[in-house]
């Protein structure tokens, strides 16, 4: 009888890997803060470079696994004990919200930090959202924080909208859309909200669907109609760049007919723009004794391009209200309101069906006196008129 042990067979070949994500990685948020710690203490206070780093180190190190212990971090400089209080055998940096200057240019600077949102889980940046907004609303911090939310990275992964709708929704519930509005202007953020999508979706379509379907149909109408003043601004630029360059009438009423069609802009709106720009396209005297004739003869040479866009009553009607603005907002027309008006009325810009509407209800409160004072002969000759016409229309008939 053989005494040895019979020899186990052996696999030959290739020796099997184990793959690292069967492999449970353990979970070290003291490593983790030595990492960062080290890493923002080497930046310096740059917060260019600090937001760098956190960048590059997004790719190695796992921030969503970490969320909590990179916010203490970021606020407090390294990781809380219970109690709130930091170990002293931790090491801590500097680079924190508590040992930051205090002044909002530097908070403002800090939010953008602590917005880096690709490290938090779906709840804990809805959470964050919600008490943004909160901020937002009693103006604890300003609305520039929101440009953090147009970081590229941030925007692919579709982390910037989400986080807008928790935002917007707070902060509305908590004030109301026009003070949301006020504050989004006063930081030049009210023509930027389409960026908190990629470029491929970057559309007032998309925009206005998604916070439409989010429940959030006031924060959709008010993008909607920024990017409606933002082409209409545009419009007016190139409309005074064609006439300060003399292009033909012609010309300008194509490519004005053109913007209106897809931009969906009425008459009503674009008579204002027309008159403002021909307004605009000259130097006044400001001698109020020349004025009057200026404008006459200016207003003389661009009837034919006001009446291209007079077609309707309404237009007619908003060009007499203009015309009053106009002349109320700048002294040295005052006494050009009538003379102005019985222009365009000879050049068939103005019927008299609208002038007399005009100045029985249609007027607007600035230099009502005056300027109805200035039309009363003309409007009384207008009425004569009309009532002569119909006479002999009954003498014929």
């Amino acid at each position: 009888m053989n005494n040895q042990k019979q020899q186990k067979p052996t696999l030959t070949g290739q020796r099997f890997k184990t793959r690292k994500r069967d492999e449970k990685e353990r979970f070290d948020p003291t490593q983790f803060q030595e990492s960062i710690v080290q890493g923002l203490n080497q930046t310096g206070s740059d917060l260019e470079a600090v937001a760098k780093f956190l960048d590059a180190s997004g790719a190695k190190l796992d921030y969503r696994r970490y969320a909590e212990t990179l916010f203490d971090i970021l606020v407090a400089g390294g990781m809380l004990a219970p109690g709130g209080s930091i170990s002293d055998d931790m090491t801590r940096t500097e680079f924190c919200l508590f040992t930051a200057q205090e002044d909002l240019e530097t908070m403002q600077a800090y939010a953008q930090l602590l917005l880096f949102l690709k490290g938090f889980t779906e709840s804990e940046r809805n959470k964050l959202a919600m008490l943004t907004g909160i901020l937002l609303a009693n103006g604890n911090i300003s609305a520039a924080v929101i440009g953090s939310l147009f970081n590229e990275n941030v925007v692919k992964e579709g982390v910037s909208a989400a986080f807008a709708v928790k935002l917007f929704k707070s902060w509305i519930y908590e004030r109301d859309i026009n003070a949301v509005a006020i504050a989004l202007r006063k930081v030049g953020m009210d023509n930027r909200l389409m960026e908190l999508f990629p470029a491929n979706k970057r559309s007032c379509e998309h925009f206005s669907k998604y916070f439409t379907d989010a429940g959030l149909k006031e924060l959709s109408d008010f993008a909607r109609n920024q990017e409606a003043i933002g082409s209409r601004k545009e419009l007016q630029k190139e409309l005074q760049e064609m006439m300060g360059r003399g292009d033909n009438f012609k010309e300008i009423i194509g490519y004005v007919r053109e913007e209106m069609k897809k931009t969906n802009i009425s008459e009503q709106l674009m008579i204002g723009i027309v008159w403002s720009s021909v307004m605009s396209c000259v130097e006044w005297n400001k001698k109020e004794e020349l004025v009057c004739e200026q404008a006459i003869k200016h207003l003389k040479q661009y009837s034919p391009l006001l009446k291209a866009f007079t077609s309707q009553g309404a237009s007619e009607i908003l060009l007499l209200v203009k015309i009053q603005e106009y002349c109320y907002d700048n002294i040295h027309f005052m006494k050009a309101f009538q003379k102005i008006v019985v222009l365009l009325y000879k050049a068939d810009v103005l019927s008299e069906e609208a002038i007399l509407k005009w100045y029985a209800d249609a007027h607007v409160a600035k230099g009502k006196s005056v300027f109805l004072e200035q039309m009363k002969k003309f409007v009384e000759w207008l009425k004569n008129a009309e009532e002569e016409s119909e006479s002999e229309e009954e003498e014929e008939n």
